[in-house]
C-alpha cells in the first residue's frame, strides 16, 4: 500500500532533483534514498552475506543433504 506524503523543500534542491530523476520519478527516488535509514533490513543484509559465501553454502547443502538418511529410529 502506498501513501501520499507532502514534504516541503527549498526550490534548488526541488529543481535539482527534477533535472536528475524528472517529475514521474521523484517518489521513487526519495523512497530509496530514505528506506535504509527507516527500515531494519540488518537480518536481509546478514542472509545475502551468508548467501554470497560459497563455502558455507557448500558445507550447508552438504548438512542438509546428510539428514535425509536419517529417520526417527536413529533419534
Amino acid at each position: 500500500m502506498q501513501r501520499k506524503l507532502t514534504i516541503t523543500l527549498a526550490e534548488d534542491v526541488y529543481d535539482g532533483i527534477y533535472r536528475t530523476v524528472a517529475k514521474r520519478r521523484i517518489s521513487k527516488f526519495i523512497e530509496d534514498l530514505v528506506r535504509p535509514h527507516v527500515m531494519d533490513t540488518s537480518l536481509d543484509e546478514g542472509y545475502a552475506a551468508m548467501a554470497s559465501d560459497r563455502n558455507r553454502e557448500t558445507e550447508a547443502v552438504e548438512w542438509c543433504e546428510s539428514l535425509g538418511g536419517e529417520s526417527d529410529e536413529t533419534l
